[in-house]
């Protein structure tokens, strides 16, 4: 889903960095870190819900690190939608990021129309 909208970042002239985390627990922290002061944007991505997921426990950390300096906007987050999780498929799907959602959010932090 992120190497997806990635690619469709490329087309318009955006390169994005993609971290896939394999662990939440240790956090391989430094690497978002440095990538953070490289890009100095950071767009998170995750399928829980926004409260008390991965992706605030990240911004948390960035705005308590030496990154936080290098930030040229706000921290973003895409998540899935905060309502309970439907057993349906189709109401499942409209609940979870989509490469569109990650496209538009990642857009927003560059300030793209």
């Amino acid at each position: 889903m992120s190497l997806e909208a990635a690619k469709e970042l490329e087309a318009v002239g955006v390169s994005a960095e993609v971290i896939n985390l394999r662990t939440l627990r240790p956090l391989d922290f430094e690497t978002i870190q440095n990538s953070v002061m490289k890009t100095h944007h950071l767009v998170t991505v995750e399928q829980g819900w926004p409260f008390a997921g991965i992706g605030a426990e990240i911004c948390a950390q960035v705005n308590e690190s030496a990154a936080w300096d290098y930030l040229d906007a706000p921290i973003l987050r895409v998540t899935g939608v905060d309502v309970p999780m439907p057993y349906a498929h189709h109401l499942e799907d409209a609940c979870l990021p989509t490469p569109a959602h990650i496209v538009a959010t990642c857009k927003k932090s560059l300030n793209i129309k």
